[in-house]
């Protein structure tokens, strides 16, 4: 099957959208489908204001649609509600196509912390986006419920997977710190609400690896935490392998990739239980969900790692490319 992702987010962003993309393409092509990923990098772009590291792609409409007639899909799949998303959309509208879309990020409430405005009204945009896909894929039992609360009438689960080859245990000394090591490896930008952890009086040290537009403010307000950027996947991982504890503070992610990435790293989980740690944890006994973020770091440290690595070991990609597939709406094939 012929299959084009339409895709706001991609490489060289650093993201979990763009890692569970890129990973989903580099799955389906093993397994004989051949994708065409239509990304950024092949058009006019301007960085989007306040969040330079994200281009948004400018009058998309003409090259897109070039570059889906020149490769004639049997499918169509929307990765976000960017410029290209709404470029990719009105293409199939016109011409009648099928299409599926997915919900990766909470721009509702993203937006909300950096503007202030009401959620009812990015609501009523992402609404209108996903009103005529097939199906609006979301990462999580949680998240579908969320957007059926919101009005979505054709959301679906698709769960997400870790790469077990990449993220795996490896020995603590990658990070000389004193001990116990609490960790966040991820964007760091308001919306992952990086003061709820590093705020906590914790023994040992706490370490931030991620680079986002709040990362100089925080540098600034927090000397004493350590930060570091990882340079490739094999320096990623052994940043995870190397922490005793992985916090999460977010309240506000569809999934939290990176918490299934410290799992895989044997490495137990401590977030506040909503949704994405909720879905991640699922009620195992690899991390701790609390209210009280300090007492779960702390009690995460008790989580045997072999414990953490099994329950990694469950989220294949393999059945995340099935579920995709499953989802799929082939040109000419009416929902």
């Amino acid at each position: 099957m012929r299959i084009a992702f339409v895709t706001d987010a991609w490489a060289p962003q650093r993201n979990g959208v763009v890692r569970v993309n890129a990973t989903l393409v580099k799955t389906l092509t093993r397994l004989g489908h051949e994708v065409a990923v239509i990304e950024p990098g092949g058009f006019v772009t301007m960085p989007l204001p306040g969040y330079s590291e994200i281009p948004l792609s400018l009058f998309p409409k003409a090259r897109l649609r070039r570059r889906l007639e020149a490769f004639a899909p049997h499918a169509v799949h929307l990765v976000a509600e960017g410029p290209l998303g709404w470029a990719g959309r009105a293409w199939c509208l016109k011409h009648g196509h099928p299409f599926t879309t997915a919900y990766h990020t909470k721009f509702p409430e993203y937006l909300r912390a950096r503007t202030g405005v009401p959620l009812a009204w990015p609501y009523a945009l992402m609404r209108r986006f996903h009103r005529p896909s097939s199906a609006v894929l979301c990462p999580s039992p949680s998240v579908r419920e969320e957007l059926e609360a919101w009005g979505f009438t054709n959301a679906v689960t698709w769960c997400h997977g870790v790469d077990t080859a990449v993220f795996r245990p490896y020995p603590k000394d990658f990070v000389d710190l004193p001990r116990p090591l609490f960790a966040y490896v991820g964007r760091v930008a308001v919306e992952k609400n990086l003061p709820a952890f590093l705020d906590l009086d914790l023994p040992g040290s706490k370490l931030v690896v991620g680079d986002g537009p709040a990362r100089a403010g925080l540098m600034h307000r927090y000397p004493h935490v350590h930060w570091r950027i990882a340079n490739g996947d094999d320096e990623l991982s052994r940043y995870f392998a190397a922490a005793d504890a992985f916090v999460f503070p977010s309240q506000t992610d569809t999934f939290g990739l990176v918490m299934l990435e410290a799992l895989a790293s044997g490495v137990p989980v401590a977030a506040f239980p909503v949704p994405g740690p909720e879905d991640v944890v699922a009620g195992a006994p690899v991390g701790v969900l609390s209210w009280n973020l300090r007492e779960a770091a702390l009690a995460a440290l008790n989580i045997p790692p072999a414990a953490c690595r099994a329950h990694a070991e469950r989220f294949s990609w393999d059945e995340v490319a099935r579920q995709f597939l499953d989802h799929l709406r082939p040109l000419g094939v009416r929902a």
